[in-house]
């Protein structure tokens, strides 16, 4: 028999209280059970979707898309402030998905809470990535970086009108003015990640430069040959500018592939 529901002191059925709805860190819960998991973080002002064009594979490996508290689906949630302050919940929820070889990319400031999470998955003894994808970024020392830093809110909304129509959208201004509060709040956590000096990251590295980039230029990405074990970092050079990595160009997706491969052998096909 079930239990009568309680009642109220003034003989009114108390509703149950409904358990917390968990936070979504990831826009689609994993599917494979075999291969390898490449978790993608999206950079400042947007979420997850904004790699709505990448396939849900690459060569082996599943790719996972992380969506960050404040923005897209999980907007009524507070900003995390610092990328430290996000490792930590963040790793809590990923950490059932880390029982198959797996690894990181980001791109620009996407980078950035992809190092801090393997940082504090190293700190809790729990697997760390095979290898971390640094698209557009410079290394932690040399930072922070970048023209959007010292950008007014104009200028802020300028910029995500031109990645909207990167992306493939059509910029709406209401969606424009309610990004812009997002991408400050991201770019201040960019302001507050200062390194002093180079810390060595339990994972190999491959960093991918573009030719055309004027936003990142490639050899501002030097530094991050200290971050890696002796011979752990691989330098790419792809055709393209800041934003082309959005389109998952096919000579992008045979880079990460190629490396995938290597944490999964036997899984070198194509998306």
């Amino acid at each position: 028999m079930s239990a009568l529901p309680a009642e109220s002191a003034g003989g009114t059925p108390t509703p149950k209280a409904r358990p917390a709805r968990p936070a979504k860190w990831l826009l689609r819960r994993p599917k494979s059970h075999d291969g390898a998991r490449i978790f993608l973080f999206p950079y400042a002002g947007v979420g997850a979707s904004m790699y709505a064009l990448w396939p849900e594979r690459i060569g082996g490996a599943e790719v996972c898309l992380v969506q960050l508290p404040g923005r897209e689906t999980r907007l009524r949630e507070p900003h995390f402030a610092t990328y430290e302050e996000l490792a930590g919940p963040l790793v809590e929820a990923l950490a059932p998905y880390l029982d198959r070889p797996f690894a990181f990319f980001g791109h620009c400031s996407g980078v950035l809470p992809a190092v801090e999470a393997v940082r504090e998955l190293a700190r809790r003894g729990l697997p760390v990535p095979g290898r971390l994808f640094v698209s557009s970024q410079v290394a932690p020392h040399d930072g922070p970086y970048g023209r959007l830093l010292d950008l007014g809110e104009d200028e802020l909304a300028g910029e995500l009108a031109a990645l909207t129509r990167a992306a493939g959208g059509e910029p709406h201004p209401e969606l424009i003015e309610l990004g812009v509060s997002v991408l400050a709040a991201d770019i201040e956590a960019n302001r507050r990640y200062r390194v002093a000096e180079p810390f060595a990251l339990p994972t190999a590295l491959t960093t991918i430069g573009w030719r055309g980039d004027e936003v990142i230029p490639p050899a501002l990405m030097a530094g991050w040959s200290a971050y890696a074990p002796q011979g752990g970092v691989r330098e790419v050079l792809l055709e393209g500018e800041h934003y082309d990595f959005l389109k998952a160009p096919a000579p992008l997706l045979q880079v990460l592939a190629q490396d995938l491969a290597e944490l999964a052998p036997g899984t070198e096909e194509t998306a």
